[in-house]
């Protein structure tokens, strides 16, 4: 609203600060964007663990996050196989599906389910009594909260209420799924929500190098007097990208990567 951003402007001029850099998703480099268009030099550093900010291939966070998915799956694998259970890890992800995806091929899960794909309880049963057939009698199943039943009209939303940027908070997804499976498989089926323990803990190498280049090249960049622009990584190569053009769309998955899937079926 204009009485915060007329506040932030405040601040700046009374600290004698030149410019502002914000990291964070879409909300805070949207108001960053907002910032820009009122005056002050901003510029954004994308740090996302779902990794959807466009006209980047990395945000800051996303790889450590997926090795914590990865290193969860890798748990469950154990139960799962010497007791032959059904297991549902539920991971972030509101309308992007990288954690999920990603984190399922590298964590080898059986089925992966995505924001980008609703899905059907009854394909996830008949995936689950295929395994069976061949003599696979565990399952992992991997789903990021935004993903969406087929029979439902939205989003599963674990509250009412919202945050400060009008966004509900998703979660509840894996235990509606297993519900419906233990229904009809008539064995339990167990649920295990990552939560918050996939934003933090021990950065990866990756992010760690990342966040140090994306640091480095957003000083150079206002020294340079680029401003409403964000960092982005293409390649290898640190850009300077609009703001405007990276909020402008939501980065989901590639649709040449769904083919991952159902790879493993």
């Amino acid at each position: 609203n204009e009485q915060g951003l007329s506040g932030i402007t405040e601040t700046l001029e009374q600290n004698a600060i030149d410019f502002l850099i914000a990291i964070g998703g879409d909300d805070t480099l949207g108001v960053a964007h907002e910032l820009a268009s009122h005056g002050v030099q901003a510029i954004g550093i994308p740090q996302t663990i779902d990794n959807d900010i466009a006209l980047t291939d990395y945000c800051i966070g996303f790889s450590s996050a997926l090795g914590v998915i990865t290193d969860a799956l890798d748990r469950l694998h154990t139960t799962a196989f010497s007791h032959h259970r059904i297991l549902v890890l539920e991971v972030m992800g509101r309308d992007a599906g990288w954690l999920s995806l990603m984190g399922g091929i590298a964590g080898g899960a059986d089925i992966i389910l995505i924001p980008e794909q609703d899905f059907s309880v009854t394909a996830v049963h008949r995936q689950i009594l295929n395994r069976q057939a061949r003599r696979k009698h565990f399952s992992i199943i991997i789903i990021a909260e935004g993903a969406r039943p087929k029979r439902l009209e939205s989003q599963v939303v674990n509250e009412a209420e919202v945050d400060a940027f009008g966004h509900v908070r998703l979660g509840g997804v894996g235990q509606y799924l297993a519900n419906q499976l233990a229904d009809k498989l008539r064995i339990p089926v167990r649920v295990t929500n990552l939560a918050y323990l996939q934003r933090g803990g021990r950065p990866s190498p990756f992010d760690r190098i990342l966040a140090t280049r994306f640091g480095a090249a957003a000083i150079e960049f206002a020294l340079e007097g680029k401003f409403d622009v964000m960092t982005a990584i293409q390649g290898t190569t640190i850009k300077a990208v609009s703001l405007a053009e990276a909020l402008g769309k939501e980065r989901q998955v590639d649709p040449g990567l769904l083919y991952l899937v159902n790879l493993f079926e």
